[in-house]
């Protein structure tokens, strides 16, 4: 008979399955230059800690801005997606994924910015679930520099499926 042991693991028999840091981000559906999440140092069922490292040679800097590059809104929003939202929802979603059938929609994203983010800098990113129910999930997620200073924050939303 299957047991519960009280924290996000699940059991299988007598062996205890849980999901590591790895595995989640190893079920993201995004590859270079797309892929947004370097590490992950926490995971609970309530949010996701990450952290993210932007390289100078990254291809949106070439162009915004020139002689001044800047990191786009629209990336620093992704950044906050993939960690605050997919990875959690991979997290979530652990006991019925199989690799590589994890389909991802995001429905809505609400971001304020205050500081500009350059090429080399790291960002982390902190997620706290608001809801997550029939695999729509909306978090409150903020991504803040190395200073600890606030970036932007906001929240985002997203749907789950599994398979084709």
């Amino acid at each position: 008979m299957d047991q519960w042991c009280g924290h996000p693991c699940r059991w299988w028999g007598a062996y205890q399955l849980s999901m590591t840091t790895t595995e989640i981000i190893s079920f993201l559906p995004y590859s270079a230059p797309f892929h947004f999440v370097d590490d992950l140092s926490e995971v609970s069922e309530d949010g996701v800690i990450g952290t993210y490292r932007f390289s100078r040679s990254d291809y949106f800097y070439q162009g915004h801005f020139k002689d001044a590059p800047v990191t786009p809104g629209v990336i620093l929003t992704e950044v906050m997606a993939q960690i605050g939202v997919v990875c959690l929802g991979i997290y979530l979603m652990r006991d019925t994924l199989d690799q590589g059938d994890l389909q991802v929609a995001m429905t809505s994203s609400e971001v304020d910015f205050f500081l500009p983010v350059y090429p080399g800098e790291e960002v982390h990113v902190t997620s706290r679930k608001e809801y997550f129910r029939f695999n729509k999930l909306k978090c409150s997620v903020e991504m803040r520099n190395e200073k600890k200073e606030l970036v932007c924050r906001g929240h985002i939303a997203g749907m789950f499926a599994n398979g084709s």
